[in-house]
């Protein structure tokens, strides 16, 4: 009964990010998902490393077969993401604080609840070791927000501009 009830709230809470997720906007969610989906996929291989080598354990799957960071992969992390970068992407030292904040708060308090439902535990690392891995991950994850932004959106940017400089004269 208790791992029937801690799936209803997995799915609950992958389902309350997909909504949190479009209400990031149509923009945001085209500039910022590519980042966050490289990111998801770098977090789902991680885990599989993890698992292997005991760094934690997830108990709790919605799918037997599944791995079991897929519905917060492709929900809280994913929609998180999206909304970091919405929020920060333009000032570093803020992208930063915010991040150092959240991973504090997935590794300590989040941890801690998730772990008395039984969802999931530490094995062979430390909550501050994971910390330190949240923080590296965010830093991977702005370089790539800058690598895209730079390549991409710099060039449409800069078409659009064009463009409405051709329509006034």
């Amino acid at each position: 009964m208790r791992r029937n009830k801690n799936k209803l709230y997995i799915l609950i809470l992958m389902l309350l990010s997909w909504v949190f997720l479009f209400l990031a906007g149509k923009e945001s969610i085209k500039k910022y998902l590519p980042a966050s989906i490289f990111m998801s996929i770098l977090v789902y291989c991680e885990n599989v490393i993890a698992e292997k080598k005991k760094w934690w354990m997830i108990t709790t799957k919605l799918v037997p077969k599944a791995n079991g960071i897929l519905p917060f992969v492709i929900g809280v992390f994913l929609s998180g993401s999206v909304w970091i970068l919405k929020l920060t992407y333009s000032n570093f030292y803020l992208y930063v604080v915010v991040n150092l904040l959240v991973d504090a708060f997935f590794t300590y308090p989040f941890y801690s609840i998730f772990k008395k439902m039984g969802v999931w535990r530490m094995v062979r690392m430390k909550q501050y070791q994971l910390s330190m891995l949240f923080f590296i991950k965010s830093i991977l994850m702005y370089a790539f927000q800058k690598y895209i932004s730079d390549r991409f959106f710099s060039i449409s940017l800069s078409n659009t501009g064009s463009e409405s400089l051709d329509r006034n004269q």
